[in-house]
């Protein structure tokens, strides 16, 4: 039980930071990013920390 709680921290730092970081440069006069390649990086790495956070939520709720 103690090793999974490390992932879901882990994780949960994770999504935060990536998802301010994509907010702040979003330009929405544009609706552009100021890097797209970068942001690219970083919205699939958003998706997959929000991916495990939520199998770990629905795995928690079936036990």
């Amino acid at each position: 039980m103690e090793n999974n709680k490390v992932p879901v921290f882990t994780f949960s730092i994770i999504a935060i930071i990536l998802g301010v970081t994509l907010y702040k440069q979003f330009d929405f006069e544009t609706l552009k990013f100021e890097n797209p390649i970068l942001a690219l990086l970083y919205l699939i790495v958003f998706v997959f920390s929000v991916y495990v956070l939520a199998k770990n939520f629905r795995n928690r709720s079936r036990k």
